[in-house]
């Protein structure tokens, strides 16, 4: 008898722990792409982009919902992909992530260890353009990681191998060999299809024990949009449309006007050059989207397409010739809206959702995706469920000169620069291309009074000193 119970008793004992296997498998992966300086509008054809050819992200859009009132919160520095990046990582706004942003304090938990010490496998790829500590700290393995900002070639790339210890060079050296030792190499391929191929390698080395968090951060469709040329064949220079809100120059001096990025056009700007860098943007959109295509074929052939939930989303937007600006160094919707994409099994497919959203609320939502508690440092809100608090009011900010505030179709926005105030009010129902200020409108003169003192209060809540 004694042997009997014994013998039902590891059969037992064996069934609960295939069961928890079985589980634990259940959970569902994650795989996390990140675009570098792609805005909503216009780049995602399915969502409004007539100009652009994007056949993957719209097979995203279909199978997945789509938030279209997606915001960074602004940046404290011209590379204003520093603090948005810090803030996906951390769950908090702009003015808790420290300095500005180049640092992820160690305080600050990210998303790559929240998920790593809740049973998943962490895996980064691409661009990482905060402190290398903290890439260990958010990913226990990777590959082709690209530390800093920008590359003035998006061949030949000076890329990393992941370092266990942490310790990562920033040059190549003279020595192939000594280069190599450090993880240093770089390859004659374009960075957008490094990235992709190296995700495309993960998902199908994939060992199943546990499910897997994987990051891809691309440098695309940010400058310099070198790319095979047949990319940009696919684009009729001539036909491509000057944005309505087109200006040669812009109407003030907005504290930015000279900043790196709005060095890359002439002054004025013309049409002709609009168009040229609309279409370089566009052609690298849809080398982009060929990388995003592979990649989720990868998933499907693994057999893992249907456990895994996808996130697309973009770190800022960009001018690109509205509002005679090229850059991002600035709190307009070309510049601070920003694509965000979920798919996954139980969420709604082919919907839009307009409710106003912060990138660093995508942090508690992948949680909350995937039964993962979040952890109190976590300022950033849920974006599904039945109960969820949706936004009323989205705050923004670029460094000390440049505020805004959004409360339904109304915006405001604030300048201080050298001494002298500006404020721009506009009815983004009406005006969705900010063209109309509405500061002097009679009409308006209570919204006003209204969106300055809501204003006011938002700088109070954020501790913001400026």
């Amino acid at each position: 008898m004694k042997i009997i119970n014994s013998i039902v008793l590891l059969f037992f004992l064996g069934f609960l722990s295939n069961e928890a296997i079985c589980q634990n498998i259940k959970k569902p992966n994650v795989v996390l792409l990140f675009s570098d300086d792609q805005r909503l509008q216009g780049t995602i054809h399915a969502l409004g982009g007539n100009e652009v050819i994007t056949p993957n992200l719209d097979a995203l859009v279909k199978s997945g919902t789509s938030f279209t009132n997606t915001y960074i919160m602004g940046g404290s520095q011209g590379a204003v992909c520093v603090p948005s990046r810090n803030m996906l990582m951390t769950g908090r706004n702009l003015f808790s992530i420290g300095a500005e942003g180049q640092v992820i304090l160690p305080q600050n938990v990210t998303l790559g260890e929240t998920l790593g010490n809740n049973g998943y496998s962490t895996y980064g790829i691409g661009k990482w353009h905060n402190d290398k500590a903290s890439f260990n700290r958010s990913f226990q393995n990777g590959d082709e990681i690209f530390f800093g900002g920008m590359s003035n070639n998006p061949y030949n790339v000076v890329l990393s191998h992941y370092d266990n210890e942490g310790i990562y060079s920033s040059k190549l050296s003279p020595s192939n060999e000594e280069s190599h030792r450090k993880g240093l190499h770089s390859y004659p391929k374009h960075h957008t299809e490094v990235f992709g191929d190296a995700a495309v390698k993960f998902i199908e080395n994939y060992q199943k024990e546990k499910p897997f968090f994987l990051y891809v951060a691309f440098k695309s469709p940010h400058d310099p949009r070198v790319l095979p040329e047949k990319y940009k064949a696919m684009y009729d220079t001539s036909k491509i449309k000057v944005p309505i809100n087109f200006m040669p120059v812009h109407s003030f001096d907005n504290g930015e006007l000279k900043v790196r990025d709005e060095m890359l056009a002439a002054f004025p700007r013309t049409p002709r050059e609009v168009k040229v860098h609309t279409r370089d943007y566009y052609a690298m959109m849809t080398h982009l989207d060929e990388q995003i295509g592979n990649i989720v074929e990868a998933l499907k052939a693994k057999g893992e397409y249907e456990n895994t939930i996808i996130v697309f989303a973009g770190d800022n937007g960009l001018a690109l010739g509205q509002h005679g600006l090229m850059g991002k160094q600035n709190v307009y919707e070309h510049s601070i809206k920003v694509p965000l994409i979920i798919v996954g099994n139980g969420i709604p497919k082919g919907k839009i959702n307009d409710n106003f959203a912060y990138t660093f609320d995508i942090f508690p939502t992948i949680c909350q995706l995937t039964d993962t508690a979040i952890p109190p440092t976590v300022q950033g809100q849920i974006l599904f469920g039945k109960n969820i608090n949706a936004r009323e009011i989205m705050f923004y900010a670029y460094r000390n000169f440049q505020r805004a505030l959004r409360i339904g179709d109304w915006k405001l926005i604030e300048y201080m620069v050298n001494g002298q105030k500006t404020s721009q009010l506009f009815n983004l129902r009406k005006d969705p291309f900010e063209l109309y200020n509405l500061e002097n409108n009679s009409k308006c003169h209570l919204k006003l009074t209204e969106m300055k003192t809501a204003l006011t209060a938002q700088k109070k809540i954020y501790n913001d000193l400026n």
